[in-house]
């Protein structure tokens, strides 16, 4: 497999993405009551799915960015 880093950092980009996608599907099942998880712990892995979905990648792409020569 190739070592290039930009196929690491796409590649972790995207399991951030898919694991906030997945952290929203638990909210919702918390947040009406189709798993026995306190609905206020779902309310909480809702919002913080949502930003791992919508904020935490463009952190890491702007960390990760190449310097402007």
């Amino acid at each position: 497999m190739n070592d290039d880093p930009a196929r690491r950092r796409f590649a972790v980009m995207q399991l951030v993405r898919m694991s906030g996608v997945a952290m929203v599907l638990v909210g919702i099942l918390a947040v009406n009551s189709k798993i026995a998880v306190p609905v206020e712990a779902g309310y909480l892995l809702l919002l913080l799915g949502v930003v791992e979905v919508l904020i935490i990648p463009q952190i890491l792409a702007r960390k990760w960015r190449s310097p402007k020569s």
